[in-house]
């Protein structure tokens, strides 16, 4: 048994909703039991948009039928591509609350998250059946939704069982895969990130999640050249790394071991509607290339063998410089009065910024030879994405490079987590940096007109 499958069945294990995951090629036919074993008794109301249908919901419900188990089927429309919208949860419970269902998922990122908050309004455990191996929220506490147009993480448990057909996973398109490679790809940033608040007391390391996700990471994007031609071994790794990833965020109860700067760029990209080629650009190919982004920052980060606390602490944005900040970022008042409550609950007193950055002066040495040990440079990550068929240069999800520069600066500003980020704000260097990497012999400025 290689290492991620250990992993995955010590998550199953140790979760704390989420009692059985089936994960095998023909896994389908043994839907029926899993729902007997798991969820409360009443008809079954699988869930699912019209692609996730066809790729599995109407062999669900045909499996269903034959086991004698009533059911029913709610189809979402999925052209244009579904948007996670917390209105969308609202109908689907309602729906539940009227058939006194029990609802199953039956697709991937939006579908389940869709079917998480409705389950949780309407009072019912879920399961899910997945249909892709495109991101990691199957396992994952809460929903990412679009609650207006502002993206927000909304409390909801996981489901209590998943299901994961190899063959229905193997028959999805393989740009799905490949987005779920470039999901799996920022873990490495939200590990660095994560390493880099606790080391700045911001917040602890949780040793259990924290494990789960980045012992085995590397191992488990160790075979990007596989996904293209759908190899179940490559299917299988992707698929136990993405599970593993929920279960981590599971057993912590929010995203931190999962989500870091990578995320922050999606983030801001979903919720502005980025579209590439006429269709929006999916989470996976805009985390692949947030996770590129931050790597490059990174190696600007750990080229420098000490900082200058005083600078950091003498350039320090007013609060009303702060706010008139956001207020240019985010020209939708929505979006900026989002962006800056979130900012207000990161903002340190004073005092607090001091012992942070004094606290970075005495760990540095300690801390950067720690990073340096576990990220891999920026234009490996570029390879190892290009070869699972995901985009790895901005130009090919349509950021272009004047884009790309602003958004290292706006990315900060839409979540209280702290990052890389935000340390170099701290320090007064964050434009000083961004300005680096777009220079001519700097990471993206020598990858100008390369796409």
């Amino acid at each position: 048994m290689d290492g991620s499958a250990d992993s995955l069945e010590r998550a199953v294990r140790g979760a704390s909703v989420t009692r059985e995951v089936v994960l095998e090629r023909g896994a389908s036919d043994a839907l029926p039991g899993l729902l007997r074993r798991h969820l409360p008794d009443g008809p079954i109301l699988l869930v699912a948009d019209e692609n996730t249908h066809a790729a599995a919901g109407r062999a669900a419900a045909a499996i269903l039928a034959a086991a004698g188990i009533a059911h029913g089927s709610l189809i979402l429309p999925g052209r244009p591509r579904l948007k996670p919208r917390v209105a969308h949860t609202e109908e689907i419970a309602a729906r539940i609350r009227s058939e006194r269902a029990v609802p199953v998922a039956v697709g991937a990122g939006v579908v389940n998250d869709l079917v998480k908050r409705a389950a949780e309004l309407a009072g019912t455990p879920y399961a899910v059946v997945a249909t892709a191996a495109s991101m990691d929220g199957y396992a994952a506490s809460g929903a990412a939704l679009l609650d207006g147009d502002f993206k927000r993480t909304l409390p909801c448990p996981p489901p209590v069982a998943v299901l994961a057909d190899l063959d229905v996973i193997a028959a999805a398109p393989a740009r799905m895969s490949a987005w779920g490679y470039g999901d799996l790809a920022g873990k490495i940033v939200a590990g660095a990130d994560w390493i880099l608040a606790d080391a700045l007391g911001e917040e602890a390391i949780a040793p259990g999640p924290f494990a789960l996700v980045q012992d085995d990471l590397l191992a488990m994007l160790g075979r990007p050249d596989g996904l293209p031609r759908r190899e179940p071994a490559a299917l299988r790794g992707l698929m136990q790394g993405l599970l593993i990833t929920g279960f981590a965020m599971q057993a912590h109860g929010t995203s931190r071991p999962a989500s870091g700067s990578d995320h922050q760029f999606a983030h801001l990209w979903e919720m502005e509607g980025l579209a590439h080629a006429g269709e929006p650009v999916s989470h996976g190919a805009c985390v692949g290339i947030g996770c590129v982004a931050m790597l490059a920052l990174y190696e600007w980060l750990l080229a420098r063998p000490d900082f200058d606390a005083a600078r950091g602490l003498a350039r320090q944005m007013s609060a009303a410089d702060e706010a008139t900040l956001v207020a240019a970022a985010f020209p939708d008042p929505g979006m900026a009065a989002s962006a800056a409550a979130e900012m207000a609950a990161k903002r340190p007193s004073p005092e607090r910024l001091r012992q942070r950055l004094e606290r970075l002066g005495a760990v540095w040495p300690d801390l950067r030879r720690r990073l340096a040990a576990r990220l891999p440079a920026a234009a490996r990550m570029q390879g190892w994405l290009a070869a699972a068929g995901a985009p790895a240069r901005p130009g090919q999800i349509g950021v272009t490079a004047a884009k790309l520069a602003a958004d290292y600066r706006r990315a900060r500003l839409i979540r209280r987590r702290y990052t890389l980020l935000d340390l170099l704000a701290d320090l007064g260097r964050l434009d000083e940096a961004v300005d680096s990497l777009f220079a001519p012999n700097g990471f993206w400025g020598a990858q100008a007109g390369t796409g």
